[in-house]
């Protein structure tokens, strides 16, 4: 393939798609600017491997693939910095959530919350979220569709046990 007839196919690509890339970013990045590196980074990895793609495979669960592994690694490497920034304050969290809406304020408990949980998990839920087959996700992640099954329900009950303990 040549490079302008692959750089299109790439372009095309990310287009069509770029949702994941976005999806995936939110899920593992609280933070703007880390958002965007990571985003860069999963455009690198797929750029780097759309040569390897097999048609065979739905477009959508390779780059799922790829963008969990990368933003996974993200993760990972960004623990340090993450552990250095300034925790909030208690009065200054209740201030900003007095201002939300009830909806809008259960929908960021539900983002704060799975931000905490295991790299993993969070892959789970978030292809859980978004309406993928236990056979996808399974795919997706390397993992058997059972394990699937039994793994996602431990997470709804761990996060229904986080919005129960936030309310109490």
């Amino acid at each position: 393939m040549e490079a302008k007839e692959q750089t299109q196919r790439f372009q095309e690509l990310i287009e069509q798609n770029k949702g994941i890339l976005f999806k995936v970013a939110r899920t593992y990045c609280q933070n703007e600017y880390d958002r965007k590196d990571l985003i860069q980074e999963m455009l690198i990895q797929i750029w780097q491997s759309l040569h390897k793609y097999n048609s065979a495979f739905k477009i959508s669960t390779w780059l799922y693939r790829i963008c969990i592994n990368v933003a996974i690694s993200y993760h990972r490497k960004s623990v340090i910095r993450v552990k250095k920034n300034v925790q909030l304050t208690e009065e200054a969290i209740q201030g900003k959530e007095d201002e939300k809406p009830e909806k809008e304020l259960q929908l960021s408990m539900l983002n704060q919350f799975i931000s905490e949980l295991k790299e993993l998990d969070k892959a789970l839920i978030l292809l859980y979220l978004e309406e993928k087959r236990h056979s996808e996700i399974a795919e997706i992640l390397g993992i058997s569709s059972g394990n699937v099954g039994t793994k996602i329900g431990r997470i709804k009950e761990k996060l229904k046990q986080r919005f129960l303990q936030q309310n109490v």
